[in-house]
């Protein structure tokens, strides 16, 4: 008797989990892009040949950084404008403004698939620390803040100096990529690999971002110690 004669039905194969969606006709928003991180981040996806929208409060001052990057792919606008017109939105602003932010933001990043790079980070004597937010991390203060909104957290590990330089052809380091939902982070796997020398990793779900952002402060410890420009890597896989 056959499997399908017993009523019993055959397990379809695991999906490749490097088989990733084609993302290069999606519009990436970058809110915060006049940050060093921001745009560093709006500078290597337009240079792969991404359409990037850097949002500001101000337009005049998203305007300018597109401008200043000499892209035909990015242009600036305001927050708002950045969100609605965006499929992906890429969350980069300081800490202390991330709450504010969205909040403000809340009915124009609705659908859309959020990507929250905020670092919580102190400084003190001794040097960078990680924060602790009331939500557990920036990615889950941005998912209750944002309820109609498909959150994933990503971009936290990448040196804004390197991301900014355009003498560097190649960035060579692992982004930790997590969320809740499959499709969502294999689409932002997808998006970090656009840039050469990139590699996607799911990393788990949102519950799991704070040891992510805090790891942030030692890599800023590293790069004091040695001078360098540290990212991650993740082995075996």
């Amino acid at each position: 008797m056959t499997s399908t004669d017993s009523g019993s039905t055959p397990k379809p194969p695991a999906k490749d989990p490097w088989e990733l969606p084609d993302v290069s006709g999606l519009t990436v928003g970058v809110l915060g892009g006049t940050g060093d991180q921001g745009r560093g981040l709006a500078y290597r996806l337009g240079r792969a040949g991404q359409k990037v929208i850097i949002g500001s409060r101000a337009a005049e001052r998203a305007e300018a950084a597109a401008a200043e990057l000499g892209l035909a792919s990015v242009e600036g606008a305001d927050n708002a404008e950045c969100a609605r017109r965006s499929d992906i939105v890429i969350v980069a602003v300081p800490w202390d403004g991330h709450a504010k932010t969205l909040e403000s933001l809340k009915d124009e990043l609705a659908g859309k698939l959020v990507v929250d790079c905020v670092n919580p980070l102190g400084f003190d004597k001794k040097g960078a620390y990680a924060l602790t937010p009331e939500e557990g991390s920036a990615a889950e203060q941005a998912a209750a803040l944002l309820p109609g909104s498909r959150v994933t957290a990503a971009f936290h590990h990448l040196s804004a100096v390197l991301l900014q330089d355009p003498e560097v052809e190649r960035i060579d380091t692992d982004v930790m990529v997590l969320g809740e939902v499959r499709d969502d982070t294999d689409i932002v796997q997808a998006l970090a690999a656009r840039i050469p020398g990139m590699r996607g990793v799911f990393a788990g779900r949102l519950r799991n971002a704070h040891q992510v952002e805090s790891l942030v402060a030692n890599l800023i410890s590293v790069n004091r110690r040695y001078k360098a420009h540290a990212g991650l890597r993740v082995t075996d896989v």
